[in-house]
This record gives C-alpha cells, sequence and structure tokens, in this order.
C-alpha cells in the first residue's frame, strides 16, 4: 500500500512558489481517510507504515550494494512535534550498519570556531548509506535567526546581521545541497508541522508522565513564547531553500500516526525512484564465481 503521487504533491513545497504556514493544516488527512472512522483512521494509516518498513529494508540493501549514492532525511521542527518518534518508528526496520543518526546539540568551541556548515558536512551518510539529521544546519536560519546573540559566539567577521546576512546562509545551504546531489546524495527535507494547541498538550502529557518529565524543561516554556518569530523563521527558510534537487516535505504532525505513515512512504517512494541496482559482474568475475562453487561442493563429497 502506498499513498497516490496527488496526495505527496501536496504536502511538496513548490519550488517558487510562496509558501505559508498558515495554508497547511496540522491535522491534515487525506481524503480517502477523512471519510473513514477514527479507528479505520488509525488502522489504515498503521497497515501503510507497516507496508513502507517492510519495502525499506530491502530497499536499504540495494543500495547499500548498489554504492553510488546516499539518501539524506533532514528533520526540522518545533519541539515536542514527534521528530524522535518518528525516526524511531519509521526507521526501526533497517539494517544499522546502513542507517546513522545525528542529533546536532549546542555546537562545541571547535565547531564554533568553523564556518557554520563544517559540522553539518563531516555527518553527511558515506555512499551506499542513509543519514538521518534530528534538526540539521537549518538550525542556522532558525533558532539563531529567532534568537541572534547566539551569532555573537560564532566569532564571525564584522558586518551587519540583516536580511542580507540570512539571504547569504540561505545561499550557502543551496550550494551546499546542491554539491551533495551533484554528488550522488538524494536529500529530502521534512518540516513536522504540529499546532500551538497540539504542542501544549504534549508537554502536559510529559509533565504528567514521570517517565516523560526528562524531555520538559523550562526552555520549552520560553521558546514557546517565540512561536511566531519561528513561524516566520521556518516560512522564510523554507521559501529560500525549497529546490527540486532537495525538496521539502510539509507533514501534517497532529496526528503522529499519521505523520509516520507519510514520512514512511515519502521515503521508499524516493528509494523506489532512484534507479538503484545490485553490482552486476563481468564474465571473468561470473568464470571465478563457477570455479569457486565446483571447489565448494567438492568439498562435500
Amino acid at each position: 500500500m502506498t499513498l497516490p503521487k496527488a496526495v505527496l504533491d501536496q504536502l511538496k513545497v513548490v519550488p517558487g512558489e510562496k509558501f505559508q504556514i498558515s495554508d497547511h493544516d496540522p491535522a491534515w488527512l487525506p481524503l480517502d481517510l477523512r471519510e473513514l472512522g477514527k479507528d479505520e483512521r488509525k488502522a489504515r494509516a498503521a497497515e501503510l507504515l507497516a507496508d513502507n518498513k517492510r519495502e525499506l529494508a530491502p530497499a536499504q540493501d540495494v543500495l547499500y550494494a548498489d554504492g553510488r549514492k546516499a539518501l539524506l532525511l533532514v528533520f526540522q521542527a518545533m519541539d515536542a512535534a514527534g521528530k524522535d518518534s518518528t525516526i524511531k518508528h519509521v526507521m526501526s526496520g533497517v539494517n544499522p550498519q546502513g542507517c546513522e543518526v545525528t542529533s546536532f546539540k549546542q555546537p562545541s568551541s571547535e565547531e564554533l570556531a568553523h564556518d557554520f556548515l563544517w559540522r553539518y558536512a563531516k555527518a553527511v551518510p558515506q555512499r551506499g548509506r542513509i543519514g538521518i539529521f534530528n534538526r540539521s544546519y537549518y538550525e542556522e536560519v532558525l533558532v539563531v535567526k529567532v534568537h541572534p546573540e547566539w551569532l555573537d559566539k560564532q566569532r564571525l567577521p564584522p558586518g551587519g546581521r540583516g536580511e542580507k546576512f540570512w539571504q547569504q546562509r540561505y545561499d550557502a545551504i543551496n550550494d551546499f545541497e546542491e554539491h551533495l546531489s551533484e554528488s550522488g546524495t538524494t536529500i529530502l527535507k521534512f518540516f513536522l508541522n504540529v499546532s500551538l494547541d497540539e504542542q501544549r498538550n504534549r508537554f502536559l502529557a510529559r509533565i504528567g508522565d514521570p517517565a516523560k518529565n526528562w524531555k520538559f524543561s523550562g526552555a520549552d516554556l520560553a521558546e514557546r513564547a517565540l512561536w511566531p518569530a519561528y513561524m516566520e523563521a521556518f516560512e522564510s527558510a523554507i521559501n529560500a531553500t525549497a529546490t527540486h534537487h532537495a525538496p521539502w516535505y510539509v507533514i501534517p504532525a497532529d496526528r503522529k500516526w499519521a505523520m509516520r505513515a507519510t514520512v514512511a512512504d515519502i521515503i521508499t517512494t524516493t528509494l523506489a525512484s532512484m534507479e538503484l541496482a545490485y553490482p552486476s559482474l563481468d564474465d571473468a568475475a561470473l568464470a571465478a564465481l563457477q570455479t569457486a562453487k565446483v571447489a565448494l561442493e567438492a568439498e562435500g563429497t
């Protein structure tokens, strides 16, 4: 089971067209799911997720064996949108030898001494592998834009910090992604679009569950108070960096079950389109295989 291309296209930001978060419902569902009851919706989504997870494992195997291309998955969202759980549920069936998740925290002094893309470039997946960025270089035009005082720690040359500065960062990101794409890395970028009300509900759930208390801090409330500034930063960043070679998908995140199934479908659909194949052997290599087969079979006689 897969989602129709028309459904996926509704979630994909079209390069050059004005993107506005207000045009995207965080609780959106495809039309065929809207017509079902709640339990039926969740069952259909669970089936879609399971089907895609089954397809993901062999697709990853071919990606690894092919060895010419890589897949980079970028997850960006507000707190409690479900980045961690989506990565956990969607990627649970892949071979960990061919997949790596990188979560970017506060930069170290060494990282601050380099350009803002340096630490991210180091974590780009090798050909044949899947790399997952739980937050990414987009933090440098999101949270840093909302908190421009953090630029003081980056030891930047003197100069203005207005729109020209941020456009230069968008341009650097576009150049970086274009370079990766030309080098064989397919990039998918997911903005998990959670509503302000749903974030509140998830924060309350964390506070009410002792096993999840560690996930909440007072800083979460401080950042929540800056919601309008973050939405403006997301809109600007997505509008500036939505390209055909590194597309943005705006994933409705108020229903986690629907979010996970949708992300899984986009990933498997993309892998299927990457024209991957197991390596083919030339005549000499095939002849060597037959020689090895004869020798091995002879051991059993």
